[in-house]
């Protein structure tokens, strides 16, 4: 079973416009600023109306600890069959338009290591459209679903600029082939490699992803550990996948300040929940707030 090409992003548009009809997706509706820090122009959206969230919120719910919302999941949210171990879904509380999920058909902890059908369920979308593939490996990078899921946002995040915000900083790297690995730009401890993945056919593409993903974490010094049989990194990570691009980094904590930082906020894009929030963000800066919940350079 593999997702026929050209066939994603028109399931993309006609399911948003289903799943909006029919209540099952809820957006949720953001103001948007651009602050500056360390030569990137990061995007930071604000919530402009808690609404729907609140709904949720309010609404009867099984235990966190144990309700799965991907099995099984919500019909109305179901895009595509990726491939015969991922399905695509629209994420229900949509902060970005069109924001899809990539989810194992079984369950997966989220914080078990990727492997190559994970990245082969991943390089199938992207090869259909412009975007930015994510991950957050395990609550404290931001995961907020015990279920394993891979994400992608279409490209470009902002209006004016790198398609990706960072991108800005990661240029030299691009276009320096002695690079090392880390970006002189990036005040917290990383990894960075080149990727082509459009260069390449669909299998050879997920295994050059695949593969970069495992120098990465080697760089890094993240290993596999075995927790219940499965093999699972030995620290939180944010991991994201441009077309031309890999980027990891590992994680201390999950939130600064009371803002929650995933790997969108890597890729420069930063969500907060008030104009309180924002404000933290003005004052210590994004890129401190990114250093803040990222492994120091020096460890």
């Amino acid at each position: 079973m593999q997702i026929q090409s050209g066939t994603l992003w028109p399931a993309i548009l006609r399911q948003t416009e289903h799943a909006l009809r029919c209540g099952a997706l809820r957006p949720i509706e953001t103001s948007q600023a651009v602050i500056e820090e360390g030569g990137v122009r990061f995007l930071v959206r604000q919530v402009s109306s808690l609404t729907r969230k609140d709904e949720a919120r309010q609404a009867p719910k099984p235990d966190a600890g144990t309700f799965n919302p991907f099995l099984p999941y919500d019909p109305d949210l179901f895009v595509a069959d990726i491939s015969g171990t991922h399905v695509a879904l629209l994420n229900k509380f949509n902060v970005i338009d069109h924001h899809l999920l990539i989810v194992t058909r079984s369950f997966k902890s989220q914080e078990a290591l990727l492997d190559l059908a994970d990245f082969a369920a991943l390089v199938a979308c992207m090869a259909e459209y412009d975007g930015l593939g994510f991950y957050n490996g395990g609550a404290e990078a931001g995961a907020s679903q015990l279920h394993k899921h891979l994400q992608i946002v279409p490209l470009p995040l902002g209006e004016s600029g790198p398609s990706v915000p960072i991108e800005s900083v990661l240029e030299s790297a691009c276009m320096d082939d002695a690079i090392d690995g880390t970006v002189p730009g990036l005040p917290f401890r990383h990894a960075f490699a080149h990727l082509e993945l459009a260069s390449a056919d669909l299998r050879h593409a997920a295994q050059a992803a695949f593969d970069c993903y495992h120098a990465l974490l080697g760089a890094i010094g993240l290993r596999a550990i075995e927790v219940n049989g499965e093999l699972h990194t030995s620290a939180p990570y944010n991991l994201l996948v441009a077309p031309r691009w890999m980027l990891l980094v590992p994680r201390s904590s999950e939130r600064v300040e009371g803002i929650s930082v995933n790997a969108l906020g890597f890729a420069g894009s930063l969500f907060v929940r008030d104009a309180a929030q924002m404000d933290v963000i003005k004052r210590l800066g994004p890129m401190t707030v990114l250093k803040r919940v990222a492994v120091p350079a020096d460890e």
